[in-house]
């Protein structure tokens, strides 16, 4: 089951695969682990102020119906996240070896003149 096929009222799933509570840009892992954390529904609040507390409510509950397919989701996110993060350092490699060469100089031009 795709979970943002469940409930796209309240999963939205970004082009890099992460669901963000619909309308906001606070992920779903967010909150579960708040929730895993022991935060009560009235301090996730103050923690994501994009969120109303029915909000929150509503995905504890889907959480709770729908536990082993959330977790299975929040497993793949730290294999999918490394997958995104390789393909960028790839794609922007030469990008990065520019800014560290320009920071190395940066640096070493200005413990020269101290």
């Amino acid at each position: 089951m795709k979970l943002d096929d469940a409930r796209p009222d309240l999963l939205t799933r970004t082009s890099e695969g992460v669901l963000r509570i619909t309308g906001t840009r606070i992920t779903l892992d967010s909150v579960i682990q708040a929730f895993h954390d022991g935060a009560t529904p009235e301090e996730m609040c103050q923690d994501f102020p994009g969120l109303a507390l029915a909000h929150i409510y509503s995905v504890l509950a889907f959480y709770l119906t729908q536990q082993d397919a959330v977790d299975a989701y929040l497993k793949e996110q730290p294999q999918a996240t490394t997958i995104i993060r390789q393909e960028l350092r790839t794609k922007h490699a030469a990008f990065l070896d520019d800014l560290r060469h320009r920071l190395t100089a940066r640096r070493a031009s200005s413990t020269s003149h101290a």
